[in-house]
């Protein structure tokens, strides 16, 4: 690890799965927002499963998961038909509900706040890019001490894509003054070694988070941490 780090003049680190476990706030917000709905509830597990590509995305996959599960469940046409129906309201409920918890549900994973001290102490320069809204993502890293690490804070809705496009990664590397090759990528799944690779940035990858129920060491990667406090020159 030390020597792809001497190679690195700056690190892009995701969010949601890779400096803090944020799946509490998406269930008890998603479980609130259901409920608004008068809609069934939805387990943790499945949640899991869906965290990663941005609000919009987890929530449409929600709601497609609650109705099939219903009785009378419509067909696959008619289901993504009631999901794009209900999915206005569902965002407006899900976002008063999220700003309301945000954090409270949610813990810093172990060596988190060491790993960032140790890259900013090595003179790299930091920003959190994550698909969560900006709205979300700041007062999130506020609350559990870790916003004072970033020069830069970028969510979902910052670019005009989300991660696994590498235009996020492109895009953060401009505004760190860095070029891609020499940005490690931190993060915690698929989507942010996708767009690593497509960006042209080194990524390591946290061995826990959210990969869509899949072995993050079945991704291709520079390389795997158990715990961010290993990222010591």
């Amino acid at each position: 690890m030390s020597a792809l780090l001497a190679r690195v003049d700056a690190a892009i680190v995701d969010l949601d799965g890779t400096l803090v476990d944020t799946l509490g706030d998406f269930a008890e917000a998603l479980g609130r927002m259901l409920a608004d709905l008068q809609l069934p509830a939805i387990d943790t597990a499945s949640i899991e499963r869906m965290v990663g590509k941005g609000s919009e995305h987890l929530l449409r996959s929600v709601l497609k998961h609650v109705l099939a599960g219903a009785d009378q469940a419509p067909g696959a046409t008619d289901l993504e038909a009631q999901a794009e129906r209900l999915y206005p309201q569902a965002w407006e409920r899900y976002q008063h509900h999220y700003l309301a918890v945000n954090g409270q549900f949610a813990r810093v994973y172990p060596g988190a706040a060491e790993g960032l001290a140790a890259l900013r102490a090595a003179g790299l320069r930091l920003a959190c890019l994550t698909n969560k809204p900006t709205d979300f993502a700041v007062p999130l890293l506020r609350a559990k001490g870790l916003l004072e690490n970033f020069e830069h804070v970028f969510g979902g809705d910052a670019f005009a894509r989300k991660k696994p496009d590498p235009l996020p990664l492109l895009q953060t590397c401009e505004a760190l003054g860095s070029a891609p090759a020499r940005t490690l990528m931190i993060g915690d799944s698929s989507n942010d070694a996708q767009a690593a690779r497509a960006a042209g940035c080194p990524v390591v990858l946290v061995g826990y988070g959210y990969n869509h129920g899949r072995p993050v060491r079945e991704v291709d990667a520079d390389g795997y941490v158990d715990d961010l406090s290993e990222l010591r020159r």
